[in-house]
């Protein structure tokens, strides 16, 4: 396992560190959430799981957790002391695969950890493909007829989205849902004007992307 761990205890980061690696595990660990948010953005390619905390300076688990959800389906479980009905249920509704409450047993923590990764590297179902596009949504790579093109993080968040429902006629409420979040309350122009860098970086695969009058977009295979 490759673990994240975004926890800003200095003790409980060493002695999760030191037990992960005795066990054979690569884990690295980050001590703020402005921190967290760069790797976010930067990708998460590599790693099998993220642990997170909730407290952090500069930003907050929840909001780690929801960018990380808006470029990948890597298991997040979290570690915090909140234990609170709302805490935890805006926890999973956010999309953690568990939810720790402090304090807990190392051992248990490991043991959880490694059932989650051995369940969800043997889901084959990462690949997404419609007409000439391909998305990766472990390696969080895009091709185009074999080539492979960038995308914002944003970008990547809403093709994936459109690929997981492609046909579907997907509403710009839907997609600032999904990509920014509920707590986003800006204007749904933005969606229209990341669709429009999203086919342009698609290139002749932009085509793909429709607009449906008044009921927002749709990806079709040709």
């Amino acid at each position: 396992m490759k673990i994240l761990l975004i926890e800003d205890d200095l003790q409980i980061c060493d002695v999760t560190v030191k037990y992960f690696t005795n066990r054979g595990a690569d884990i690295t660990a980050v001590h703020n959430g402005a921190d967290a948010l760069q790797i976010a953005e930067d990708g998460l390619d590599g790693y099998s799981l993220v642990l997170l905390d909730i407290m952090l300076p500069e930003a907050d688990g929840f909001t780690v957790c929801r960018a990380i959800r808006r470029v990948s389906d890597i298991p997040v479980v979290f570690i915090t002391a909140r234990g609170r009905e709302e805490d935890i249920l805006r926890g999973y509704d956010l999309g953690c695969d568990d939810y720790i409450v402090k304090p807990f047993m190392l051992s248990a923590l490991y043991a959880k950890c490694s059932a989650i990764v051995k369940r969800t590297e043997g889901n084959a179902d990462t690949v997404l493909v419609c007409g000439a596009i391909t998305l990766d949504t472990r390696k969080l790579t895009c091709t185009v007829s074999g080539e492979e093109v960038e995308l914002t993080p944003k970008g990547f968040a809403i093709l994936r989205y459109l690929m997981e429902h492609q046909g579907w006629n997907v509403d710009r409420d839907t997609l600032l849902d999904r990509v920014w979040g509920r707590d986003y309350f800006g204007a749904d122009r933005v969606v229209d004007n990341h669709i429009k860098r999203l086919r342009k970086a698609l290139g002749s695969a932009g085509g793909q992307i429709h607009t449906a009058v008044g009921r927002g977009y749709r990806l079709i295979d040709k």
